[in-house]
């Protein structure tokens, strides 16, 4: 398994958070992984997007051009990304914000109701996990209970209160897919190689 995925966003709706939360679950369950971060100089409201990998063998560049899975958190990562997706790889986006159709036929698209979700929660900016547990469900990249281990280990004394409230995001999220056939029961790749 090699896969390559590119979280973006607007600053705040994190983006950054997310991909680091897929990095810290992939590496507790053992995988080698990369997480490069990228963000505008605004606080709040500018650009943020990261790129993962995450592969059971060594990772020789943790540069990603095209990326087989994105999550577009708004309108501008979703048309930004559109077309870099490698054919055959998975566009989740935030349906709450991406009002736009989609335009090609050789990707698949999950469209999730991430601030919907967030805000039945009390806080939408648990869209981001929403849209995570949606490309986790879609892919089968990792089981959703990696991602819940993480949360329990990393996240923040800070940020505790929505460790409940984050794992119900998760699930929500997980729901909008329909069940995806697995070749094996832990995870599988059903993903494009690498260019």
């Amino acid at each position: 398994m090699h896969t390559e995925i590119l979280v973006s966003g607007f600053g705040g709706q994190g983006a950054l958070f997310a991909g680091q939360l897929l990095a810290y679950a992939a590496l507790d369950a053992g995988l080698n992984v990369t997480w490069i971060p990228s963000y505008g100089p605004e606080m709040r409201g500018g650009t943020a997007h990261c790129t993962v990998i995450v592969s059971d063998e060594e990772i020789g560049s943790p540069l990603v051009r095209r990326p087989g899975c994105v999550i577009a958190l708004n309108l501008p990562s979703f048309q930004k990304y559109e077309p870099l997706v490698r054919p055959g790889g998975w566009l989740v986006y935030n349906s709450s914000l991406v009002p736009a159709l989609p335009s090609r036929s050789d990707i698949r698209y999950v469209a999730v109701p991430a601030n919907e979700i967030g805000e039945q929660l009390g806080a939408a900016r648990q869209a981001n996990v929403a849209l995570l547990g949606a490309l986790l469900a879609a892919t089968n990249m990792l089981p959703l209970e990696a991602v819940e281990r993480a949360l329990d280990a990393h996240l923040s004394d800070r940020q505790r209160k929505f460790l409940d409230s984050n794992k119900q995001a998760l699930r929500r999220g997980a729901a909008v897919v329909a069940p995806q056939p697995t070749a094996a029961p832990e995870r599988t790749a059903a993903l494009p190689a690498a260019a």
